[in-house]
């Protein structure tokens, strides 16, 4: 067994992940009565929140340097303290505690650890991004059936999900991606209209194809986008306010123009923002309905092909997720 082992810690703040991390190697603790030690085989890569932690741009935490870094992350139990009922060594467990992923070893206690069936990467795909996608799409959306639902980056981790999720429901889905290879992921997942944004004009198509607006839109993206959304809302549609990925490693932009209730207020339309640890009560519940789609064929996963392999491949994997390139959820092996 080894005595020691490595994590990525952010040592100071910095706008770019890179520059704010460093890899430290440090003792391994025993787990205590009610705690689990666990191998991590796969973690998920944020790379937008890991971005913005190490900006120090997250206002719901104010961490301060040195702290850890990662969420979600699936293993194996390979020591248990003596008080543990329900979990044995050898058991695949997954975690979504911050500061848990980006490492090769975690103590928690039982309770934040779920029991599946194989430690597999798809299942970072299912948490917490699978659950923030369904939570958002229902209880923020308000999704309906017959609907037109837009899902942007709808390629990417949370975005994939999105799609099927809307599918599931029985809505016509229309989702943006930004190149062949993810068209045909979308393709494949049923999404309804595939809009590619490298070769076509967002706001032209919506406009032409959608001329009543868009009653349901999931949007990742921000910025120009974002403004295309609001402007093709339906007549009572909700924008949910799910992420900026486009200013996550930019500096934020500032913009002039009309307030926004001048958009909406005719329309009788909203946006709202979406944000998991407000949405807490929500979780076991869209947990376990993810996990029996998936089990059950109904929920296609899709991991990004790229292979990040150990801690030191994280900055890399970020950066990767962070200019787009990625189809489905990035992931990185331990």
């Amino acid at each position: 067994m080894n005595t020691t082992y490595r994590k990525l810690i952010a040592k100071q703040l910095n706008q770019d992940f890179k520059s704010a991390v460093e890899l430290v190697e440090v003792p391994l603790s025993k787990p205590t009565s009610n705690q689990l030690l666990i191998q991590n085989k796969y973690a998920g890569v944020n790379g937008g929140f890991d971005t913005l932690l190490c900006r120090g741009d997250v206002p719901y935490v104010n961490l301060i340097p040195p702290f850890d870094l990662g969420v979600e992350a699936v293993g194996e139990v390979v020591a248990i303290g003596e008080d543990v009922k329900d979990v044995q060594i050898g058991d695949a467990v997954i975690t979504t505690t911050r500061g848990g992923g980006y490492r090769e070893y975690q103590v928690v206690d039982a309770n934040l650890a779920l029991k599946v069936r194989q430690a597999t990467p798809e299942l970072l795909t299912l948490m917490p991004t699978g659950v923030s996608a369904l939570v958002a799409l229902e209880q923020v959306g308000e999704m309906k059936s017959n609907e037109v639902v837009l899902v942007t980056a709808a390629a990417g981790g949370t975005g994939h999900i999105a799609v099927q999720l809307a599918k599931l429901a029985g809505n016509h889905v229309v989702g943006t991606c930004s190149s062949q290879a993810k068209a045909n992921l979308l393709r494949e997942l049923g999404c309804d209209r595939i809009i590619n944004y490298r070769t076509e004009n967002l706001n032209q198509i919506l406009k032409q194809e959608y001329p009543n607006g868009i009653n349901l839109i999931f949007d990742c993206v921000g910025k120009q986008v974002f403004d295309t959304c609001v402007e093709n809302l339906a007549v009572r549609g909700r924008l949910v306010v799910v992420g900026f990925i486009s200013e996550y490693a930019k500096d934020i932009e500032q913009i002039t123009q009309l307030r926004i209730y001048h958009q909406l207020f005719w329309k009788a339309a909203s946006v709202r923002g979406f944000l998991m640890p407000h949405y807490k009560e929500y979780m076991p519940e869209a947990r376990d309905r993810l996990l029996n789609l998936f089990y059950n064929g109904k929920l296609q996963v899709a991991v990004d092909s790229t292979q990040f392999q150990g801690i030191e491949s994280i900055p890399d994997a970020v950066q990767y997720l962070l200019t787009g390139q990625n189809t489905g959820k990035v992931v990185v092996r331990f």
